[in-house]
């Protein structure tokens, strides 16, 4: 019986997922729109057989420009730039299904797949803020409700648009003078509460079918549409017991979506600082701790949880009248996260803003390459994850890194592939999951 091996997904963020990372005398301040610097992260991360890329986006200018590198390159295109520069790793984009429409984007993920040779795959998110709504007309972002229920629409929409071609719609015979079967061919004429779409998707079926099919959230709307649709879940826990409850949760949702179990892939991310020693460690860390400019925090604190200005003292504890989730109709799953870490530890505001300096909510793990394998090991083999979105705290050294000293421990203990094998395998295949039927072709009777 084969051993299960653990997905590992790298999560590129301009100059690393630390926010002070871009301070640092090695990290280039304009890296963010540098293709070289992406090229170079991607063939690291192939160098450590690395299942995927992952590019995190959204419609808005995100951050204060003081804070750090803001703005980023659209990731698609980005992604269709390193499909060329890859061979066997998995290119995942982050596209909103809020501030979209599904006829052009199943054409982009379609393109993908076929330019990448079957490597493509969609983070699909809803997006929050009124920010980003306002850059789209509305004076106020949708609800919570409303833009998951436009999200299943879309989804929904997407799917007949990439089953909008049978597999053999190509005929490609010269001699009879017929390159396809129209009959093959199959419109959607969707009517919807969101979306009105009549033809058929002007892209064939790609090698996977369909992208691979990423979520990210953790709410209860989330949880619901992460067990229906996603086949890989990014998500955030910071205790082993949090991530186990959701984990066990996600996957007896999946079974009661009518899914198997396994056709969904659970990967917290992961922010490791990692030094020779465990001391060498946590002075890196320090070091990046100590170039964070609290204000910044303080305002982007505020923000998320929707506070006036200067509500929040910096060496006192978070407020202790915040609204419950319920309450919030932002990044719920986030808001709850970081309002039970602060409750949890009992941290003050500076000591918060620390914590999520560098992962903004995920785990942060500063150790020997030895400690950092023991903590993926440990959550790997005790029901909390099936892998980890691994985000490094600065770029392209926290990488390099990772796949120098973590990788060949990993691979000694038998968790991770010693290489990818001569074979192009679809990100699919990389992640166990079957090539989708088309919906439009009934499949053969077993006899």
């Amino acid at each position: 019986m084969t051993r299960r091996q653990l997905h590992l997904n790298a999560f590129l963020m301009n100059t690393g997922h630390h926010e002070a990372s871009w301070r640092l005398p090695e990290s280039d301040p304009y890296a963010h729109v540098d293709l070289a610097h992406y090229v170079r992260l991607a063939r690291i991360a192939e160098r450590g057989t690395f299942d995927s890329l992952f590019l995190a986006d959204g419609p808005q200018l995100w951050n204060n420009l003081a804070q750090r590198p803001a703005g980023a390159l659209e990731p698609i295109t980005l992604l269709t730039a390193l499909a060329t520069a890859t061979e066997h790793i998995g290119l995942i984009a982050t596209a909103s299904t809020s501030y979209n429409s599904p006829y052009n984007l199943a054409r982009k993920f379609a393109t993908l797949d076929h330019l990448s040779g079957g490597r493509a795959g969609w983070n699909i998110v809803t997006t929050a803020g009124a920010e980003a709504a306002r850059n789209f007309g509305l004076d106020a972002e949708p609800a919570h409700a409303e833009r998951y229920a436009r999200a299943a629409e879309f989804l929904d929409v997407a799917l007949k648009l990439w089953d909008s071609w049978e597999d053999d719609t190509i005929v490609a015979d010269k001699a009879a003078g017929v390159w396809g079967d129209d009959a093959k061919i199959h419109p959607p004429r969707h009517q919807g509460r969101f979306f009105s779409v009549e033809g058929a998707l002007n892209v064939p079926r790609t090698p996977q079918g369909y992208p691979l099919l990423v979520q990210a959230g953790s709410s209860e709307d989330g949880k619901r549409f992460a067990a229906r649709y996603a086949e890989a879940v990014f998500t955030a826990q910071q205790t082993i017991e949090d991530a186990r409850a959701f984990y066990a949760d996600l996957k007896a949702r999946t079974v009661a979506a009518g899914r198997e179990a396994d056709h969904i892939k659970v990967l917290p991310g992961i922010v490791p600082v990692i030094g020779s020693t465990e001391a060498e460690a946590l002075a890196n860390e320090r070091v990046l701790e100590d170039h964070i400019v609290h204000a910044h925090g303080v305002d982007r604190l505020e923000r998320l949880l929707h506070l006036a200005p200067g509500t929040l003292e910096l060496d006192g504890p978070l407020p202790s009248d915040l609204p419950p989730e319920s309450a919030v109709e932002g990044a719920k799953s986030r808001y709850t996260l970081i309002v039970e870490l602060a409750r949890r530890d009992r941290l003050t505001v500076r000591q918060l803003i620390g914590r999520l300096g560098g992962g903004r909510g995920h785990l942060t793990f500063a150790g020997t390459p030895e400690q950092v394998a023991d903590t993926i090991g440990l959550w790997f083999e005790s029901g909390a994850a099936d892998g980890f979105n691994i985000m490094p705290a600065v770029l392209p050294s926290g990488l390099e890194t990772f796949v120098d000293h973590v990788v060949p421990i990993l691979r000694a203990r038998g968790l991770l592939r010693t290489e990818y094998g001569d074979a192009r395998r679809t990100l699919r295949e990389r992640y166990g999951l079957p090539r989708p039927a088309n919906q439009h072709v009934i499949a053969p009777a077993l006899v």
